[in-house]
């Protein structure tokens, strides 16, 4: 009797996986019709979410960011360079995005990763226009020397919901950003001082310590799914390759909208539907930003 139970439960999973191939979007609009997705998550709420600081040891500040199975690494190296004539007493940030093969079967070795480019805009758009770096807290000698930071993102795994991930593997990067000690040189130039010539140099170092870049604000997005009468938080890959109307909300710590990010789709938005979106995004921030403070508590207890 189990086995023909067993049998029946295997040719039961058989049919509803051939179903959800065959006709992917009948599949996924049987479960809206009951507010709940294939991965048994309510239509509003986001995936599981872990931060680890300090994932790259030779990195100046780094994070790996999971948002389900979308994985993030980033990394910060700081480098000393001149500053421009225009903005003599800031530095500059620097922000690259990588979509290797190994993130997704449709990133095709040799070829550039279509996605790749947007999302390195969103990021750059993001992070310089909302002010959450100071880049004047980059300068080191006015009109000689400032930091440039050069961050890169690399998708490891690509499961949906691109941005909102790499966006917070950035955020948690500068937060476990230190600036590096600096000194003079015998040619007036600035050069970075290693952990070991610390303590033997000859002139006075340009700034004394490690220290922490202060953050002005801190954004965090949520990119949202609009289907019909439908919001789904958080889509999944094959979630957003069905569903192909997409919004995506950027606030700060202070719940201010820095941007509204909606490229094309078949569903017009209207303002019922993004005054919906932003209050996910509301919720989304907060549970985020325990998140990061959790990380980053348990940064400093190690």
């Amino acid at each position: 009797m189990s086995s023909t139970n067993t049998s029946s439960d295997l040719s039961s999973e058989m049919e509803v996986d051939a179903f959800r191939r065959l006709f992917p979007l009948r599949f996924h609009e049987r479960h809206l019709l009951e507010s709940i997705r294939p991965d048994a998550r309510p239509l509003g709420k986001a995936r599981d979410t872990s931060l680890a600081l300090g994932a790259v040891a030779s990195a100046h500040g780094s994070a790996l960011a999971k948002i389900g199975c979308t994985t993030m690494l980033a990394a910060i190296k700081m480098e000393v360079m001149t500053p421009t004539t225009e903005s003599p007493d800031e530095g500059c940030i620097v922000i690259d995005f990588h979509m290797p093969p190994i993130c997704s079967p449709i990133v095709r070795p040799g070829r550039p990763a279509e996605a790749a480019p947007v999302v390195s805009k969103q990021l750059s758009d993001t992070i310089l226009s909302s002010g959450m770096i100071d880049l004047k807290e980059l300068s080191l000698v006015s009109g000689k020397a400032a930091w440039m930071a050069y961050l890169d993102i690399y998708c490891l795994d690509a499961d949906g919901a691109l941005f909102d991930a790499a966006l917070l593997s950035a955020v948690a990067a500068f937060s476990h950003l230190e600036i590096p000690v600096v000194s003079l040189n015998d040619d007036g130039r600035v050069v970075v001082v290693s952990e070991e010539d610390a303590g033997k140099l000859e002139k006075e170092a340009v700034n004394k310590e490690k220290r922490k870049l202060k953050l002005s604000t801190i954004s965090f997005s949520l990119t949202c799914i609009l289907h019909k009468n439908y919001i789904l938080a958080d889509p999944t890959a094959e979630e957003e390759s069905i569903m192909e109307t997409l919004m995506t909300v950027v606030l700060d710590s202070s719940f201010q909208l820095v941007s509204l990010y909606k490229p094309g789709g078949p569903v017009l938005a209207c303002t019922s539907a993004i005054q919906d979106c932003v209050a996910l995004t509301r919720q989304r921030v907060k549970e985020l930003q325990k998140i990061l403070n959790e990380a980053i508590s348990d940064m400093e207890v190690d």
